[in-house]
C-alpha cells in the first residue's frame, strides 16, 4: 500500500495532465491517446479487471505500473514503462505551456 501511495505521489503531474486531457478534449491529444491506446490494447499488460490498478475503479490499466490507460494514454509527459511509446512533451515543456 506504502509503495503504491508513493507510486502516485511521484507521478501525480502526469495524472493530473491525463486527468484534465480526459475531460478537456483536444484533437492532437485525442490523436496520440487514440495510437498509445492501440499499442496498450496489444499488450500482455492491458489489465481490464482492474487487478493490478494502483487506483480502484480505473480500469484498464497497467499491470507494469498500476497506471489508469485512459489518463495514461492522454497524458503527453508520460511514457510507457515497457518503452512501447514515448512522451511527446517534457514536465518542463508542460509546465511553460500551462503559463500561457
Amino acid at each position: 500500500m506504502a509503495n503504491t501511495i508513493t507510486k502516485i505521489w511521484k507521478n501525480r503531474k502526469e495524472i493530473m495532465e491525463g486527468i484534465r486531457n480526459a475531460m478537456i478534449r483536444d484533437e492532437f491529444v485525442e490523436m496520440v491517446a487514440k495510437l498509445r491506446s492501440d499499442v496498450c490494447d496489444a499488450c500482455d499488460l492491458k489489465d481490464t479487471k482492474g487487478k493490478s490498478c494502483a487506483v480502484k475503479g480505473t480500469a484498464p490499466c497497467c499491470s507494469s505500473c498500476g497506471c489508469s490507460l485512459a489518463f495514461k494514454t492522454r497524458s503527453l509527459s508520460s511514457e510507457c514503462p515497457e518503452g512501447k511509446w514515448y512522451a511527446v512533451i517534457t514536465e518542463e515543456d508542460e509546465d511553460q505551456l500551462d503559463k500561457l
